[in-house]
């Protein structure tokens, strides 16, 4: 296997040249990732609006869960 020496700016484009490839061809992972991103920030809301500062002990949980 043969290696060589490439610059910084060399190797910057060629990552930035298979990002653009890769998004370009699968923006099935762009928009897979934006949508669990907004989901996850969702989530996150819904859990801070939810929280009245009232905390429930870990066995009541897992009991109710286990029901």
């Amino acid at each position: 296997m043969e290696t060589s020496d490439i610059s910084k700016t060399e190797l910057t484009e060629i990552v930035k040249d298979a990002v653009i490839a890769v998004l370009t061809e699968r923006k099935d992972l762009l928009e897979d990732a934006f949508s669990e991103a907004i989901l996850d920030m969702k989530l996150g809301l819904a859990m801070e609006k939810a929280d009245k500062g009232e905390y429930v002990s870990e066995d009541i949980i897992f009991s109710k869960l286990s029901e």
